[in-house]
């Protein structure tokens, strides 16, 4: 079995998509960054590689009994096992995860770019481990996880934002109030209202979700920021990804 060391790993928590385990450059100062000390590094089949990177469902139980307390972490000089981790490839990507003595990978990271570079560099020639994938179900995209095209190019902060204009439409959706798809797709679009008038609610709310899905401009955050307006949870989010971005500016000047 391969190994690598010295790993610095960022992980992220419960992200089923691989577009929110962000990449070295994405790194913030606040994120807890953790230094592996040992960890298997595995060669997958691209279809293994997508399903630890892009979902939450069951690892292959013979992976997990290969890699069974094969991972140590440092902790205030102190070697710490753990249960179920490992670096894994399918030769052209690369993610961390650990499961936290799950069956699942809870957890997931990305490499800075040399180390990065490096586990690819120790796959090359080999041959990749066939490990069977049983009873995983098809991955099915919705307004909660989207399809990773419609986050295609977009910033750590627009992502999470967007994430959070998407959470907000899917409240409006179940909300008792229907008659505010209307107001908030015309908030949205304001040259249409002669022709939103006519819409029914299920046909307002299809057509505000269809032409916000896609992409992220000044226009979408303006409309989460009104959206999110007056609901505790929503506006944390808001002005926690908002205080990110002044503190990141303000430590460039």
């Amino acid at each position: 079995m391969l190994y690598m060391h010295d790993l610095w790993v960022n992980w992220f928590e419960g992200e089923e998509n691989g577009y929110n385990v962000c990449r070295f450059h994405e790194w913030r100062k606040e994120d807890g960054i953790e230094l592996i000390d040992q960890i298997p590094l595995l060669y997958v089949s691209n279809a293994l590689f997508r399903l630890i990177e892009n979902d939450l469902q069951d690892l292959p139980l013979s992976m997990l009994q290969d890699i069974h307390r094969k991972t140590y972490m440092k902790k205030n000089q102190e070697r710490h096992t753990i249960e179920y981790a490992a670096v894994a490839t399918d030769g052209t990507d690369v993610v961390v995860f650990d499961t936290l003595g799950y069956t699942s990978p809870v957890k997931k990271s990305r490499l800075i770019p040399r180390q990065e570079r490096l586990a690819l560099e120790m796959v090359q020639g080999k041959k990749a481990e066939f490990y069977i994938i049983e009873g995983s179900a098809p991955k099915e995209h919705h307004i909660l996880s989207l399809d990773p095209e419609k986050m295609a190019g977009l910033t750590r902060r627009e992502r999470q934002l967007k994430q959070l204009l998407m959470m907000a439409l899917d409240q409006l959706k179940h909300s008792d109030h229907p008659e505010e798809i209307r107001y908030w797709l015309t908030e949205w679009d304001p040259v249409q209202y002669p022709s939103i008038k006519s819409l029914s609610t299920d046909e307002a709310w299809s057509r505000l979700y269809e032409e916000t899905c896609h992409g992220w401009s000044k226009l979408h955050e303006e409309l989460c920021g009104k959206m999110v307006k007056g609901q505790p949870f929503f506006e944390t989010i808001w002005q926690g990804e908002n205080e990110k971005v002044s503190q990141h500016m303000k430590s460039q000047n």
